[in-house]
């Protein structure tokens, strides 16, 4: 059992081992949940560099902020610890060839919930790591699954870059939409990933409806959809049922629903459809994508629509929700798919 992952060391447990200086790149959100456990695990940070252009004599949690020439001009051996989310080409680029230069590490901390993504914490969840293992539906699917819990555990970047797939193929050879979908749009942004959907649908569609809960952003999606037809906004959450929610509003992508925060509307899948077949839906919801699932439990059951899910935001994520759907349709076909990306995010499951 478990002998996909071949990782047993976390890189944790190997930056508390190091002799070398460790360096964090990046400041945020992220470098304060990696000196967390830094200070829990007593893992000494030497230092902090950006970006050339984030330096400008910037300090970050007490450290003056360095630039990496710096750092290389008085330091030759180091290790260095990636504390931030990148996206693009060309920054993951930039990160591959600092790691050709010194050793690189991205820890693995989940977005939301707690907790840190180990060998143990897979032997503890073995049979459930297994099962999912075992029923996805090709290969390259149990390839990227096992790539990824092997990165989550190890922070080693490599196991990414054997396993990215552009979107594009994603949806020509897993997603194929066709020009009649009901789209469903949970996590709707600004409208992004409506665009997305209609450049691959020719802009034909039944019907779209988009849930989004952050009121910024929701404006600014009410702004890019105007003009669409048969496309129904709703500025709420999505939950497992009709409610009201504590909300935290933070910058971009990252409001979610939270312990504290105002009080926002909450709704389910099924109950905004309310009898209709949607036939794709898309679950970006921060963290809450298992009640967003249990919202649309009737929806999923008796009419099947394909379903594209993100597998990052907590840790359980990448084995709890591929459970889940398959106990309410067991005629799913799973696949799992990794866009560009470092760290594991934009890891998706696709339900078809």
């Amino acid at each position: 059992m478990l002998s996909f992952i071949t990782e047993k060391q976390s890189c944790w447990d190997r930056l508390k081992a190091e002799k070398r200086p460790i360096f964090m790149y990046g400041m945020g959100d992220g470098a304060l949940k990696i000196m967390s456990v830094f200070k829990k695990k007593n893992i000494t940070l030497s230092g902090i560099f950006a970006s050339d252009e984030f330096v400008r004599g910037h300090s970050f949690q007490g450290f003056r902020v360095h630039s990496l020439s710096e750092i290389e001009s008085y330091v030759s051996d180091f290790v260095v610890v990636l504390a931030f989310a990148a996206g693009y080409q060309s920054l993951v680029d930039k990160i591959h060839e600092i790691a050709s230069r010194h050793a690189l590490y991205v820890p693995d901390v989940p977005v939301a919930g707690g907790g840190l993504f180990t060998y143990e914490y897979c032997c503890e969840n073995a049979d459930e790591i297994q099962k999912v293992y075992d029923m996805l539906a090709d290969d390259f699917s149990r390839k990227v699954y096992a790539n990824i819990i092997n990165f989550k555990i190890s922070g080693k970047i490599e196991y990414l870059s054997a396993v990215t797939t552009p979107k594009s193929e994603i949806y020509r050879k897993i997603v194929k939409p066709g020009l009649n979908e009901l789209y469903v749009d949970l996590g709707a942004y600004n409208g992004d990933t409506i665009e997305e959907f209609l450049d691959y649908t020719r802009g034909r569609y039944l019907g779209i409806y988009a849930l989004e809960p952050d009121k910024k952003n929701y404006k600014k999606l009410c702004k890019n959809i105007n003009g669409l037809k048969h496309i129904f906004a709703y500025n709420c959450a999505v939950w497992c049922k009709d409610t009201e929610l504590p909300f935290a509003t933070k910058a971009g992508r990252q409001s979610s629903v939270s312990a504290s925060g105002s009080l926002i509307e909450a709704r389910s899948v099924d109950s905004i459809l309310g009898g209709q077949t949607a036939t794709l839906i898309k679950m970006d919801v921060e963290g809450s994508e298992r009640e967003a699932i249990w919202g649309a439990s009737q929806t999923i059951a008796h009419h099947a629509p394909k379903l594209m899910v993100s597998l990052y935001h907590r840790n359980e994520d990448i084995f709890k929700l591929p459970l889940l759907i398959k106990s309410l349709n067991p005629n799913y076909s799973l696949y799992i798919r990794h866009q560009l990306y470092i760290p594991a995010w934009e890891t998706n499951l696709y339900a078809i």
